[in-house]
Formats: C-alpha cells, sequence, structure tokens
C-alpha cells in the first residue's frame, strides 16, 4: 500500500495501526522493453534512470520538477495553466515527452489501469505523482510502498481486535450465511445454522446476493514460490513490478508484488510472487506467462480465474451495501476509493482523512 495513501490514512484515522506492524517494499519497478527498470520518482532519479536516452532524461526532468513544485493554492506554480482544465495529454506534449515516458509516468507512477487519464484533467495525475514522491520520500527505502508484516491477513485481524473494544462480535467461517429480507425486500438479517443475527444494515461482497450484482470481468491470478529473489531487482525481498498494457500489446496492465520471509509471511529462504491481471481469455498460464517469466526459476505456480462483479441494487429501498469485486491490482488504491464510497454511503458522511501520518511507521526490520 502507498505509504501516504488513502488506506494507510484510513488505518491510521480507525487506529488500527495499533495492532499492525508495517515494513516498507524494497524496490517499485516497471517494465519495458522486455526488462525491468526502477520506477523513476523525482527529478535526480529521472537523471539517473537507464530508462531514457539523454535527451529524454532532461525533459523528464523538468516535468517532474514541475509536478514537484506544483502547489494547488499557490498559483505561482501553476505556470499559468489551469490543470483543472488542462489535459494530461495537454501538460505532457508541453514537456516533449515520449510514448514510453508517458507509459510508465501513467501506469507505473501515477497507478492509471488505462490510458483515459490522458484526456482528463491533469490535476488527479499531477495529484498522482505527488503522492507516489512523498510516499518515496517517507521512509528513504527503494519504493514508495508499505505492506503487513505477517501479510494482508493481518488487515482484518487488526479491525477484529478493534472492534472487540467497542463491543464488536466476530464469528469466522460461518457456512451458508443467508441474508433474511422482509415483505418490502429490506434485508433485516443473516441467517447461519439455525441462528439468524438481526441489523438494520446488510455489508456484504458480491458472493453473498448474486441477484443484486453483474458481473464486469474477469481476474487472472498466479500465485508463485521461489527460492530467490526476482532477477533484476538488486536482490530485493519485496517488489511491485507494473508492466503497461502497451508494453504487452494487452487491452490492461499486469501487475507483480513479490514479498518473502523478510515480511515474515514464508519460511527462510522462500519467496512468494503474485502475478495478475484482468483475464482477456480463459488460459491464465499463457495469459500471464511475460509477469512469470521475470521471475526466474518457480517451485510451483498455483492459478486462479475468479469473475469481478459490481453492485446494481440500491442501498436505500434494501438496505444492502455491497462492495466491488477485487481487481487485477496490488496497491489498494482502488479498494480504498470502493471502501470510502460505501462509508460515505452508510452513514451519510465523508471520512476525515487528514490524519497523523506518523502514527504508521515502517522500518528496516519492523515497524509500529
Amino acid at each position: 500500500m502507498m505509504a501516504n495513501g488513502a488506506l494507510v490514512r484510513v488505518l491510521i484515522r480507525t487506529s488500527v495501526t495499533k495492532y499492525l506492524n508495517f515494513k516498507a517494499v524494497d524496490g517499485s519497478f516497471v517494465y519495458n522493453n522486455g526488462k525491468i527498470h526502477k520506477v523513476p520518482a523525482t527529478d535526480v532519479e529521472a537523471l539517473k534512470s537507464n530508462l531514457m536516452g539523454l535527451f529524454e532524461k532532461r525533459r523528464a526532468r523538468k516535468f517532474f520538477i514541475y509536478v514537484q513544485d506544483y502547489e494547488e493554492d499557490d498559483a505561482k506554480s501553476h505556470e499559468g495553466l489551469d490543470l483543472h482544465k488542462v489535459t494530461t495529454r495537454e501538460l505532457i506534449s508541453k514537456y516533449g515527452l515520449e510514448d514510453d515516458t508517458v507509459d510508465f509516468i501513467g501506469h507505473a507512477l501515477a497507478l492509471h489501469r488505462d490510458d483515459n487519464y490522458l484526456d482528463e484533467p491533469a490535476i488527479d495525475t499531477v495529484k498522482r505523482m505527488k503522492l507516489y514522491a512523498e510516499s518515496l520520500a517517507r521512509f528513504q527505502g527503494g519504493s514508495p510502498y508499505i505492506y503487513p508484516l505477517y501479510g494482508l491477513g493481518e488487515l482484518p485481524q487488526a479491525f477484529a481486535r478493534l472492534s472487540a473494544v467497542y463491543g464488536g462480535t466476530y464469528m469466522l467461517n460461518k457456512p451458508e450465511c443467508k441474508v433474511e429480507f422482509d415483505e418490502s425486500g429490506k434485508a433485516f438479517g443473516v441467517t447461519s445454522e439455525g441462528e439468524t443475527a438481526k441489523c438494520k444494515k446488510v455489508v456484504c461482497d458480491p458472493s453473498y446476493l448474486p441477484d443484486k450484482v453483474k458481473k464486469v470481468g474477469r481476474v487472472a491470478r498466479a500465485i508463485c514460490i521461489m527460492k530467490h529473489p526476482i532477477p533484476d531487482t538488486k536482490d530485493s525481498h519485496s517488489v511491485q513490478i507494473i508492466l503497461p498494457k502497451k508494453q504487452l500489446k494487452r487491452k490492461s496492465d499486469m501487475y507483480v508484488f513479490c514479498c518473502s520471509y523478510a515480511h515474515n509471511v514464508a519460511p527462510k529462504g522462500k519467496f512468494v510472487a503474485f502475478v495478475s491481471t484482468e483475464a482477456e481469455t480463459d488460459k491464465p498460464e499463457i495469459e500471464l506467462k511475460p509477469g512469470i517469466d521475470l521471475l526466474g526459476p518457480v517451485e510451483e505456480t498455483f492459478f486462479d480465474m475468479y469473475d469481478r462483479f459490481e453492485p446494481v441494487n440500491a442501498a436505500e429501498e434494501d438496505n444492502c451495501f455491497l462492495t466491488t469485486s477485487y481487481d487485477a491490482t496490488t496497491h489498494f488504491e482502488t479498494t480504498v476509493k470502493d471502501v470510502l464510497a460505501l462509508y460515505s454511503k452508510i452513514t451519510g458522511k465523508e471520512l476525515d482523512l487528514s490524519v497523523d501520518l506518523n502514527a504508521a511507521s515502517a522500518g528496516e526490520n519492523d515497524a509500529a
């Protein structure tokens, strides 16, 4: 997750960080012309990057300086451009950047999932780039990302602990949960094993209410077990690699995330890599090959495909608040947007995310 991103802010805002330990992710890479390269995020990194030729580095450096200096409430930093009106394409053309450079900025830095952003106001892309650079500066590491020690299962566990403090009850692994509706079609409880828990609102993922969702896509995913770090990542124990769709001649990006025993998610000497993308065929082995090929020798691979759903119900009519299925991204930016939108729907309030980011730290070995 992005060190200064929305998910970390949510975890701090809810005090869940008291029950979580993070560790910085070692590297952030992008796939370009058959190789992986470190993602440059600042003017200094742009000059060092082997992603670009000499003249392109200078152009990119100027663009990065503009983004770094840009402040929304300081007109001097805008250089006469209203980024709420100017499109990203127009802003980038001012600096004359090449297509490959635009590709890694849009997909590996700003984390856009398609190229629609090019014709949308540039303010969003500039804010995303600033978030990346600020997150990168936060821990002086090789990437802007942090990851929980002991893996993502720690997130629900930390929420469960906090919930208990406020009198919440968790019941895990309950079989065949059925949402109960009254005559007017409003949900009033959930039944499992002959017991009904009464409620005013039901919050669930699409699998619980298949008649209230529509299929919007599929995700292909591979989990690979290795004995070594990913080649060409400077022996990093944890990395994210983004493979932009244009580089793969696909309709969507591919994501690789690798972590290891350094994050306490595998036995000593073992590495776990996840490769995922929006599925375009029924053959994940073939579709995910470009990502898996970057991993070097793999001991064991598990393939999975699952459908993605979006809710189509009216929550105010049936009291059911459904999430959207996880997409192929590995960085949670889209998931958190969905959760925040759901929070506003349920409570009628916006969650205030202005928090003291120092409440979540990530060290070399451990973090609080």
